[in-house]
């Protein structure tokens, strides 16, 4: 592959990152699932919330199913950044791209059963779709713990990096890290309905949240500046062929 186009389909796999980050928050106002469900609300209060929010719960869904895969061309140009760092495909750069190729299924597979629940609840007694929901939520907020690999790869390759352009800050590299360690109590979820562990909870949503919401708007605007900096370090290799990673001291 000709260099030029390479570094073109770099560049928008990296504005995928962008394009997902407005149809998820679109997705979930429509949805008003933008917040989450009280976990100690009964089977009736659950019941009527999916009959209220039954059109944009759907439309929610659909928005997501067709916004998610942009994840893996945004997954892999994270990678081949960080093969930057690394000298070629190693430890850092692999572990993030296998962990976040799992990222659509995390969002998918929780949304599919809110979907299912709000597709007919006029079909389901109130405690069908109580339990749905306890597995929507629980599905959604807890399994963000699997992330934490994930981002502390990215984290640790952007810590790590000595060239004198770096591809990632270091504070990038320590939001990072932040990030991974406020996804990590997801995994309380699963023991509690209330306090600060419960899936609408400082520490397992709130704090979460703010975080991602953060590294979700750096990393785009950051990987399309490590790609600059890629093709200005490779603009002496051949045209013709994809770059070779430039390593420095």
């Amino acid at each position: 592959m000709e260099r030029a186009r390479y570094m073109r389909l770099q560049r928008g796999s990296a504005w995928c990152g962008y394009i997902m980050f407005v149809g998820f928050l679109t997705a979930y106002s429509i949805g008003g699932i933008l917040s989450p469900m009280d976990p100690t609300m009964d089977a009736e209060g659950v019941a009527a919330f999916l009959a209220d929010h039954r059109t944009g719960i759907l439309a929610c869904v659909a928005i997501i199913v067709l916004t998610v895969p942009l994840e893996y061309p945004y997954v892999i140009v994270t990678s081949l950044q960080m093969r930057r760092i690394e000298g070629g495909w190693g430890l850092l750069s692999v572990t993030q791209a296998l962990t976040g190729v799992v990222a659509p299924v995390g969002f998918f597979f929780p949304l599919a059963i809110l979907a299912a629940a709000a597709y007919r609840p006029e079909a389901h007694s109130p405690e069908v779709l109580l339990a749905m929901t306890d597995m929507f939520n629980l599905m959604y907020v807890g399994n963000a713990c699997i992330f934490v690999l994930q981002v502390w790869a990215i984290g640790y390759a952007a810590l790590i990096d000595r060239r004198e352009k770096k591809v990632f800050p270091r504070w990038y590299g320590w939001l990072s890290i932040v990030l991974g360690v406020v996804l990590a109590p997801g995994a309380f979820v699963f023991l509690t309905k209330t306090g600060p562990f419960a899936w609408n909870g400082l520490f397992t949503y709130m704090l979460p949240s703010a975080a991602y919401f953060i590294w979700k708007i750096a990393t785009p605007g950051l990987l399309l500046r490590a790609i600059k900096h890629e093709e200005a370090e490779t603009a002496d290799q051949p045209a013709d062929r994809m770059p070779v990673p430039v390593v420095s001291a």
